[in-house]
């Protein structure tokens, strides 16, 4: 698992001081979501489908931090839309930064060579970018529906490397992936000399233009279990190796939504990130109130 050790140590602590306190339920990553808007139309996106005056707007930097210190979390990832669209995304960062936030700026990299240029972003061992990546170029292009996307990806890599910065990938695999391009494309991201790689499968958003290609489980498991046999040393991923077994079906776990709570536009978004389910007004609200017992594979809710 390819995390700095201070990051580990971090975490590690967070996660003993919550236990000595005896709690059961505590976030772990905030996903803060500034805004949707985005300069990409992904078919498998959920997020950018919102009305033009949705996607118009975006929270303030002062209602970001807000929840990152109401949530607490050690972690914060800036999903989107697209964060480098966020007016003041530098401003943002290095508040978290200050801090002594983790923060993954999840991208796709069509903005991030000429942010780097404007010095928006100053290297620090707590912020990395995590960049869409979801395959050789042919599979990558063609899952943002648009030419030439990975061809700017890996060289806005190449320079955020160049210049000092930590950079991982994030790939979100969909039916129909091949395990065997996959394991090329994990060779092309070693040798571009990035941290480490996030891989996960495609999970449904009702939003999402393109219903049909989501991953059920049964056919994550085979294509995991294809593209992970015999794993090259050289790989880093950004994933404990216990969890990439759980994505092969080699162990089970249980859910647990409030690891990963979500603050948008909307407030707190009730159970995840990954599910829309209504929303609460604060954190507090969210944990006490949300019924966590109806999701989880023991809750028997698909």
């Amino acid at each position: 698992m390819s995390v700095p050790l201070s990051q580990m140590w971090t975490v590690a602590t967070y996660v003993l001081g919550q236990r000595l306190r005896g709690r059961q339920r505590y976030p772990l990553v905030l996903m803060l979501e500034p805004l949707f808007r985005c300069n990409l139309a992904c078919a498998g996106c959920g997020k950018i489908q919102y009305p033009g005056h949705i996607l118009r707007r975006h929270l303030t930097v002062e209602q970001c931090l807000a929840a990152v210190e109401e949530c607490g979390a050690p972690m914060v990832s800036i999903p989107g839309g697209e964060p480098l669209m966020y007016p003041d995304i530098g401003r943002l960062v290095q508040e978290l930064v200050a801090r002594r936030k983790y923060v993954y700026l999840c991208t796709n990299a069509l903005l991030l060579k000429e942010k780097l240029g404007e010095g928006v972003f100053t290297p620090s061992k707590y912020l990395s970018f995590s960049v869409h990546m979801d395959g050789l170029r042919e599979e990558h292009d063609e899952a943002v529906c648009r030419d030439g996307v990975y061809d700017v990806a890996v060289e806005a890599i190449s320079e955020a490397l160049r210049r000092g910065f930590r950079v991982t990938t994030n790939t979100t695999l969909f039916d129909g992936a091949n395990p065997l391009r996959m394991r090329e494309f994990f060779d092309a991201m070693m040798d571009l000399g990035v941290e480490g790689m996030m891989v996960s499968p495609g999970y449904s958003y009702s939003k999402a233009p393109d219903q049909v290609h989501f991953l059920r489980r049964q056919r994550a498991h085979e294509l995991f279990r294809a593209m992970l046999a015999n794993p090259k040393k050289r790989w880093r991923f950004n994933q404990s190796p216990i969890f990439l077994q759980f994505l092969m079906g080699k162990h089970d776990f249980e859910c647990t939504p409030w690891g990963n709570p979500t603050y948008n536009l909307f407030g707190w978004q009730r159970p995840c990130y990954l599910l829309q389910e209504g929303y609460a007004a604060s954190f507090k609200e969210l944990i006490e109130t949300t019924r966590w017992e109806d999701y989880g594979k023991r809750s028997g809710n698909p």
